[in-house]
């Protein structure tokens, strides 16, 4: 949606979206503000949505809905439900569909797909314990999750690359590809939040004394 708008992640947070918290809220969430006269989302004009192609998930699985166990078995299945609200207007209009054929027109697996990783950072059994994020890890979750590209310039214009060691190859990618970054950003998170080994910490250089070679008995002073 940021890239359809022209905008970096930190400047379209700011001007489309809210991130409402209250005292009993566990991590960080955002909604889209909507106009205030009509209650429509901004992008939604007398011709249709302004960024059809690049809507969000929500919109493509709409009217289904999805529902699931939080710690499914190998037996348990997620199932779709159809949605009737009285705004939509698409009831009893056109072709029946089937439900998987509906998820396929409207790309809904891929971005399922690439939403396994957050899905699974908020369904985490550390949320269960009810202890609240530090207002610093409250930023961290964020900025990960959301601030994409403030995300990226922490990587790339901190110390972070010389911390954690990270394959070449993925490092180039994480640069220009948005989902491999989301995808780094989920093992980032599962790292600082639920100590999991999902990254891994450079040794620490030995200090210079230590680096210093050994001289040869004999040799000269």
């Amino acid at each position: 949606m940021k890239k359809a708008a022209g905008l970096d992640s930190s400047e379209f947070l700011e001007r489309y979206t809210v991130s409402p918290f209250t005292p009993e809220q566990k991590f960080p969430a955002v909604l889209l503000k909507m106009d205030p006269d009509t209650k429509k989302s901004r992008f939604v004009s007398e011709e249709g949505c302004g960024i059809y192609a690049d809507r969000p998930w929500a919109c493509r699985v709409y009217p289904l809905g999805v529902a699931q166990p939080q710690k499914p078995t190998s037996t348990d299945r997620a199932f779709h439900f159809l949605v009737r609200e009285d705004l939509c207007h698409g009831h009893q209009r056109g072709p029946d569909v089937a439900v998987r054929d509906w998820l396929s027109s409207q790309g809904v697996d891929e971005y399922e797909a690439m939403g396994a990783p957050f899905r699974d950072l908020m369904l985490h059994d550390f949320w269960d314990k009810g202890e609240p994020l530090s207002p610093e890890k409250m930023d961290m979750y964020y900025m990960a999750c959301y601030d994409i590209d403030r995300f990226r310039r922490f990587v790339f214009e901190t110390r972070f690359l010389s911390l954690f060691e990270i394959d070449e190859a993925r490092v180039e990618a994480i640069r220009t590809d948005d989902v491999e970054l989301l995808d780094f950003a989920m093992q980032w998170l599962r790292f600082c939040l639920f100590n999991e080994k999902t990254m891994k910490m450079r040794k620490p250089a030995a200090p210079r004394a230590e680096r210093q070679p050994v001289p040869a008995a004999g040799a000269a002073r």
